[in-house]
C-alpha cells in the first residue's frame, strides 16, 4: 500500500462526539473533518459508555482511550470536566487514570505513526499531556494548542496556573477562540508573536434561513448545556415579567446537563411550567429548524463562580446565520461574534430585569429585529463559516509541520 500523500495530524480532545449525530458539542470534530483534505487526521479522545474504542467518522480516524471501568467513564460528558468535578467531587479520583490513559495512548500512537504536528484542544489536560510526552522524548512534533475558555478562565489557583505556564512554554503556537482571551493567555507567558485568534466555525450551508418556515412571534429559544455559565437560571427568572406583558410567550430549551432538575423545579416554583418546554438533548442537525421558527434566541451568558465563562458564544452566530434575532449579555466573548461591538439587545449578565426588558423590546418590534438579524447573517457567513475557519487552521498547521 502506498503511503498517504498527506502529512499526519494528531488531534487531542476531551469533548468529542461519542458517535455519529451525538448531542455532545461537536466543534472539534467539525474542524477535524474539514482538515482531512490537507492531513491524515487522527483524533485521540477519552472513551465513554457505549462508544467504540476505534472508528472512522467523516474521514477522521477516532481512537478513544480507556481510563476507568466503562460505567465510570463519565468525567467528560453531560456538562464538561470543570462542571463535573465541581458538582461531583468523587470524580477527582478519575483524573489520574484520565491523564495516564491519555499519555499512554499518545505514546502508542506516536511510536507507530509519528505525526507531522499535534493539535491539542484545551491547554489542560490535552496541551499538558502533549507537552509532557515531548519532554519525556516520546515525540518531537510541533504542538498547536487551542484554548476554548474553560481551561483559561476556570482553572485558577497556584498549581493550575503553573501547569498552564509550563505547558505553554513547551507548545510551538497557541490560538484562542476570541480576542478577549488573548490577554489572559499572554499573562501566562505565551509570547504574542506565537499566538493568534482563531474561532470555531458555523456550517452556513446547514445554518441558513428557509423561506417556507414561518417565524413565531412569541416563542423564545435557549440553546446550550444546562450549566451555570449559560445563564438559564436568569432567563427563567425573567420569564414571569415577559409573560405579564406578552401572555402568549413560551420558552423552548434545547439542552441537557447537570442543572436540568434544578431548572425544571425553578420553572414550577415560578408558576411558568406551562410556558416552558424542556426538549432535552438536541442533535446538531435539528438546531437549524429551531432557529428558523422561533421569535428569538436568548443567550444569557454569565461568568460562573469558578471563573468559567464562554470563550465565544457560537450559538449566537448559528442563530444569526438562520436570520434569527438574538438577545444576549455583555460578556467579552459576545463582542467577538459582533466584530468588537455590543449588539443592540445586550444586557448586564445575571440581570433578569434587564433581560426581560430586552426580550419585550424585541417582541414589541419583532419585524425590526428580524431585519437586523438578516443584515447580521451576511457578516456571519463571511466571518464564521467553517470553510474560511478551517482554511486558517490548515495554514497554521502546515506552517508548523516539517516538509512532508
Amino acid at each position: 500500500m502506498n503511503p498517504s500523500p498527506r502529512p499526519r495530524l494528531l488531534v487531542l480532545a476531551s469533548t468529542y462526539p461519542r458517535w455519529a449525530n451525538d448531542h455532545e458539542p461537536g466543534f472539534v470534530h467539525e474542524l477535524a473533518k474539514r482538515l482531512v483534505d490537507h492531513f491524515e487526521v487522527m483524533v485521540l479522545c477519552p472513551h465513554a459508555p457505549g462508544a467504540a474504542t476505534r472508528e472512522t467518522l467523516d474521514g477522521v480516524e477516532v481512537v478513544r482511550y480507556r481510563y476507568a471501568p466503562e460505567s465510570l467513564e463519565r468525567l467528560v460528558n453531560d456538562g464538561g470536566i470543570v462542571t463535573n468535578l465541581r458538582r461531583h467531587p468523587w470524580m477527582l479520583a478519575l483524573l489520574p487514570g484520565f491523564l495516564l490513559g491519555q499519555l499512554l495512548a499518545l505514546a502508542s500512537v506516536v511510536r507507530h505513526r509519528p505525526p507531522a504536528a499535534i493539535h491539542a484542544h484545551w491547554i489542560i489536560p490535552q496541551g499538558f499531556v502533549a507537552a509532557l510526552a515531548g519532554t519525556l522524548g516520546l515525540h518531537r512534533s510541533p504542538i498547536l494548542v487551542t484554548s476554548h475558555g474553560a481551561d483559561l478562565y476556570a482553572l485558577g489557583g497556584w498549581l493550575p496556573r503553573k501547569l498552564k505556564q509550563w505547558t505553554l512554554r513547551r507548545c510551538t503556537r497557541a490560538t484562542v477562540v476570541s480576542t478577549a482571551m488573548l490577554e489572559p493567555l499572554h499573562s501566562l507567558g505565551m509570547a504574542p508573536a506565537h499566538t493568534s485568534v482563531a474561532p470555531m466555525g458555523v456550517d452556513c450551508r446547514r445554518f441558513a434561513p428557509h423561506p417556507g418556515t414561518p417565524r413565531s412571534p412569541r416563542e423564545l429559544l435557549f440553546v446550550g448545556r444546562l450549566v451555570e455559565k449559560k445563564g438559564l437560571r436568569h432567563l427563567l427568572d425573567a420569564m414571569p415579567m415577559v409573560v405579564a406583558k406578552h401572555p402568549g410567550t413560551t420558552l423552548t430549551i434545547a439542552g441537557f446537563g447537570p442543572e436540568l432538575e434544578e431548572r425544571m423545579a425553578q420553572a414550577r416554583h415560578l408558576g411558568i411550567a406551562d410556558k416552558v418546554r424542556f426538549l432535552g438533548a438536541v442533535t446538531h442537525d435539528r438546531l437549524p429548524d429551531l432557529y428558523r421558527r422561533v421569535a428569538m434566541l436568548v443567550a444569557p451568558f454569565v461568568p460562573s463562580e469558578s471563573g468559567d465563562r464562554d470563550g465565544l458564544g457560537l450559538v449566537s452566530a448559528e442563530a444569526l446565520a438562520c436570520e434569527c434575532p438574538v438577545v444576549t449579555t455583555r460578556i467579552d466573548a459576545v463582542k467577538e461574534v459582533f466584530d468588537g461591538i455590543w449588539p443592540p439587545h445586550c444586557v448586564t449578565p445575571g440581570s433578569p430585569d434587564e433581560l426581560a426588558e430586552a426580550i419585550c423590546k424585541v417582541l414589541d418590534r419583532h419585524d425590526d429585529a428580524v431585519s437586523w438579524a438578516q443584515e447580521q447573517a451576511i457578516r456571519i457567513r463571511k466571518k464564521h463559516d467553517w470553510s474560511s475557519v478551517s482554511d486558517d487552521y490548515a495554514s497554521m498547521l502546515k506552517d508548523l509541520a516539517p516538509p512532508h
